[in-house]
């Protein structure tokens, strides 16, 4: 039997979607039925780049319909409507990300946004539902740098 990934590190130590172990040391199957050795992204890498680009104007809003729960659609709604990550030149790109687990089934990320020579900051949590799967569930973008 699989030992449960360690969830609580913090930003640089294990990823929340660590594969799990069996006592011999070897990788179980992926949640999903993913087989070994298929890398997948955290949730955390994959919600920071579609907010970017939801916040930039390279993707509608509504692509977060699905990812998202209770107030966050509208926040990102409202935030998409000022195109704070909108630039020219550059695209923004996603320079870092760091986590927190605060409880099993929550993450509290932070993204370092860079285009060009500025750098914003975002926020956001992600919670897993019932059908295990992560959802955007606030989100917060920081000023320029």
């Amino acid at each position: 039997m699989c030992a449960p990934a360690d969830h609580g590190r913090p930003a640089g130590g294990t990823p929340p979607e660590a594969p799990r172990r069996a006592p011999d040391g070897t990788a179980c199957a992926r949640p999903g039925g993913v087989p070994r050795g298929v890398p997948q992204p955290r949730p955390t890498d994959r919600f920071a780049e579609l907010l970017v680009a939801v916040l930039s104007g390279q993707r509608p809003v509504h692509a977060m319909l699905r990812h998202s729960a209770g107030q966050a659609y509208d926040e990102l709604i409202r935030l998409a409507e000022r195109g704070p990550l909108r630039t020219r030149g550059a695209r923004p790109v996603v320079r870092d990300i760091g986590w927190f687990v605060p409880r099993e089934g929550a993450i509290e990320a932070f993204a370092r946004i860079g285009a060009g020579d500025r750098l914003r900051a975002m926020a956001f949590r992600l919670e897993r539902g019932r059908d295990l799967r992560w959802r955007c569930t606030a989100v917060e973008l920081g000023g320029p740098r």
